[in-house]
Parts: C-alpha cells; structure tokens; sequence
C-alpha cells in the first residue's frame, strides 16, 4: 500500500517559514462529497508528482458564496465572500488552483469587487501548464490509450469564463479517441447543477436536463464520459445510472484521467 500522501495547511507552512508555488482551493464538494474527495485526490496525487510546493487552507477554508450568489442572497454571498478574502489576504496568497469552476469563476471574477485579488487557475489550466513546462512527464495514456472519450464543458469553465481548450489538451495527452457531442463547447448545454437541479426537486417538463444531456453523451457510445466539474460529475453519474450503463460507461474528472494513466 503507498504511503498517505501530507497535504500541508497554509497555517503549517506559514509556522515553518514557508511560502507555496500555490494555494489549492478545495472547495465545498471536493472536501465533502465522497466521489468529489477522489478528484480531490487525483489532483494532490498530479501535484506531488510535479512536485509543486502547494498548500491548503484546511479548516480555515468556507464556501466561495457560489450557491448563495446564484440563489440571489447577495449579503450572504458577501459575507462568506469577504471570511475568505481575509483568510486569503492574511496570508498573502498571490496564486489559487481549484478543483471547481464555480469556485473558479467566483474567486477570479467576483472576489476582486471585494479586494480578493489573485491569479486563478481551474485545475485543468493548471495541470496543462504542468506538462508545458516540463514538470509534468507523461508517457501515454496508459489504460486510457485508444479509449472513446466525449468531454463534457462545465458552464463556469467553458461559457462563463472561455476556457475550452485545457481540459481537451489534457484528453489528447492520453492518446485517446476524443468525440465531440454535437452540443459543445460554445454551444455545450448545462447539465442542470449550475441552475440548481441537483438541490431542488424536478420542475414541470418531460425530462431532467442531465438525462437529456447524458443521453446526448451516452448517443456517442464513450467508454469514457470526461468533466471538470464536480458537480456536473453527479449530474452525468446520475444519467448513465438512469440508462443502467455503468458497466459500459465510466464517470471521470480529467484530473482522475491524467492521475489514473498508468505511466504517469
């Protein structure tokens, strides 16, 4: 068994005399959804590797104020928004990694309103620099080499913030089959989490929104359904459930694929 991998705080590091390359936001769902926690790790276990000098806030991360934003409770918003910027500034972080795009999209665009200015970066645009640069090596795909994948776009990644390219760079790294849906990037339609579906029960209509959109994936026979979201993740979980095609069809991060390739 490897041995468990130390993720040091920024209270940790700062006690040391430390400082790190970056902060890595977890964020709500990678902390506490038990399928979130794997991305989670996938992505610590890609940062070791490059040995990038990263911490975490720990205890001393909140929530983004991402759900109460979009709920329309702007004072809310604020005051978790205004918790972390204090926390954030206190220990002069300069630049965050997320493993979320509504964490993403909340701290790169909403917090500088409120003084939180940093360099943001969601995972995918991370891990891609990685490799760029030189730290991160792979030599294929591993078990994913020549597998059929479709990448599914976050809408805080890809619309709301223009980013398309990094999650599909990471894809092509594998040496896999990339198939687009015929709704992507620009024209990519949400699976329903960012507009709250997966809290609430279903409006009037003839499908749910992520049934609709898996069986728009599913149409494309992947082995491989690829997210950069966690929340989109149980979205499209929930649809290959719905179609009992789990035997055939797999749920993964990007960050799970990259971490998962066995020649990384």
């Amino acid at each position: 068994m490897s041995e468990p991998v130390k993720v040091p705080t920024m209270a940790e590091m700062l006690a040391s005399g430390e400082v790190p390359e970056v902060l890595f936001w977890v964020g709500c769902a990678g902390s506490f959804d038990d399928r979130a926690k794997k991305i989670t790790k996938a992505i610590v276990k890609i940062l070791h590797k490059a040995e990038v000098k990263f911490a975490v806030l720990g205890t001393e991360e909140g929530c983004t104020g991402d759900p109460a934003k979009r709920a329309g409770n702007e004072f809310l918003f604020q005051m978790q928004a205004m918790m972390n910027i204090q926390v954030l500034n206190g220990y002069e972080v300069k630049s965050i990694v997320t493993g979320c795009p509504h964490c993403f999209n909340t701290i790169k665009n909403e917090y500088p309103d409120l003084g939180g200015n940093y360099e943001v970066l969601h995972h995918t645009q991370f891990i891609r620099k990685l490799i760029k640069d030189g730290r991160l090596k792979m030599k294929g795909g591993g078990k994913f080499k020549g597998k059929r994948i479709t990448f599914h776009d976050p809408c805080y990644l890809g619309r709301g913030n223009g980013e398309y390219e990094a999650p599909r760079d990471l894809l092509e790294k594998l040496d896999a089959e990339l198939t687009e849906m015929r709704r992507c990037k620009s024209k990519g339609l949400c699976c329903g989490a960012g507009g709250a579906q997966m809290f609430k029960e279903a409006e009037p209509g003839n499908k749910e929104v992520n049934i609709e959109r898996t069986e728009e994936a599913l149409g494309l026979k992947p082995q491989v359904i690829a997210t950069g979201c966690p929340f989109c993740n149980t979205m499209m979980t929930d649809g290959v459930k719905n179609a009992e095609k789990e035997a055939e069809t797999a749920v993964m991060d990007v960050a799970e694929l990259i971490a998962n390739a066995e020649d990384l």
